[in-house]
């Protein structure tokens, strides 16, 4: 039996990673039942969460030495490996425009193999990021990251001569069908819907696609754009809901109440999946160009999705290839044209989705679970124990009505 300490935030933390290690840690488990995953949280400042029984330590983010103890705790626990999620804000600080690492010091302490998983490799690091993670790797037994841009990155920018394992974001096993019956559903029939889901924070771009809206609702009027997503956490308790605010009165100065709507709401993965097989046009009109992974555009391209992206780093390689259409930053009428290009022509639309079907459902999560317990192996030198198949609830494909391609 292997035993995996995951290090990362947890769930019921609203946190990107947080969802992700959850879903990894099912997936593992449910490549092979006998793998035990438990798990060191990472809880934010000033806060504290009730997680499950997986869940042995926690780190207090922001606290070095909390890091430490929590590496010295996991070398004296029986896991025989450590599966790391990295993202800069969950393991260090910014001081006086200075990076505080907490995770190189981590990495010193633990006597365990140790897989990384990287979440951002900036395309152009600052000397100081750079060493980072130039530690991080040496400091890890293997390194992860979910794209061939990062891969390369790492190679080519931060000079890091062992090739990392590329292994793409997970999301769930979906079979792309029944949008009429959940337009029904979500009491939007005869609509056509344009969505974007996700924490909401002004690195969203969503003013833009919000701009955008009176000319394709001009030509289309039926269109609904939904907004799904509570705001971050972490813009909350600094901001409040402003950012929201201001998308409102834009929302009202332009006349667009029929035709933009928030769903405010923390999603549960049944509930996401549901929003996305009813979408019509997906778009993440982000303005960050250096992101390196995003886990709503991993769920639309499995979902089947026409999808209609900015340039960053991870659109620009998973929407290659015709999959998808891109357009600039802050750009609202390129989003414009390429809205109503897949709307007003149905052949590029069904195209464009059986492209990004075909390229998303091999990072489905049983697919990714079954590569990392591999890597897992590979890394102890244990052989593999066949198991018999077995479909976990979480990740068994949604398999409803209707034709992939019905409107």
């Amino acid at each position: 039996m292997i035993r995996i300490a995951f290090v990362a935030s947890a769930v019921p933390r609203r946190c990107g990673i947080a969802t992700f290690t959850a879903d990894l840690m099912a997936a593992v488990k449910a490549a092979d039942p006998a793998v035990r995953c438990i798990a060191a949280a990472i809880d934010e400042p000033n806060a504290t969460h009730a997680y499950g029984p997986e869940v042995r330590w926690r780190i207090r983010q922001g606290d070095k030495a909390s890091y430490r103890g929590a590496a010295r705790a996991i070398n004296e626990s029986s896991a025989d490996v450590v599966n790391l999620q990295h993202e800069f804000g969950l393991y260090g600080v910014w001081r006086d425009g200075a990076y505080d690492d907490h995770c190189v010091p981590m990495l010193e302490e633990l006597k365990k193999p140790v897989i990384t998983t990287l979440h951002t490799v900036l395309p152009k690091p600052e000397a100081q990021i750079r060493e980072v993670v130039r530690r991080i790797a040496e400091r890890s037994s293997a390194i992860v990251v979910m794209a061939e841009t990062a891969a390369r990155l790492l190679g080519e920018v931060y000079g890091i001569e062992r090739p990392p394992i590329v292994i793409p974001h997970g999301m769930p096993a979906i079979v792309p069908r029944g949008r009429r019956r959940l337009k029904r559903q979500l009491g939007m029939d005869h609509r056509t819907i344009i969505s974007t889901f996700g924490l909401v924070d002004p690195r969203k771009g969503l003013e833009y696609m919000i701009a955008a809206m009176p000319q394709i609702a001009a030509r289309h009027p039926n269109t609904l754009y939904l907004i799904v997503g509570q705001t971050h956490p972490e813009l909350l308790r600094k901001d409040g809901e402003r950012y929201r605010n201001e998308l409102v009165a834009k929302i009202e100065s332009s006349g667009m109440a029929e035709h933009v709507r928030f769903v405010n709401q923390y999603l549960r993965q049944r509930e996401i999946v549901d929003y996305l097989l009813a979408t019509d046009v997906y778009v993440t009109p982000y303005l960050d160009l250096n992101q390196i992974t995003s886990g709503t555009l991993a769920y639309a391209l499995g979902a089947g999705k026409a999808i209609v992206s900015t340039r960053y780093l991870h659109a620009a390689e998973a929407l290659a290839d015709g999959r998808g259409l891109l357009v600039d930053v802050r750009d609202a009428d390129g989003l414009v044209r390429a809205v109503l290009a897949i709307l007003d022509d149905p052949a590029l639309k069904a195209e464009l989705e059986r492209r990004a079907y075909e390229y998303g459902k091999e990072m489905a999560w049983p697919n990714v679970g079954r590569r990392v317990l591999a890597l897992t192996r590979e890394l102890l030198g244990r052989a593999e124990v066949v198991v018999p198949a077995q479909a976990s609830p979480v990740d068994e494909p949604e398999d409803i009505e209707a034709p992939v391609h019905s409107a």
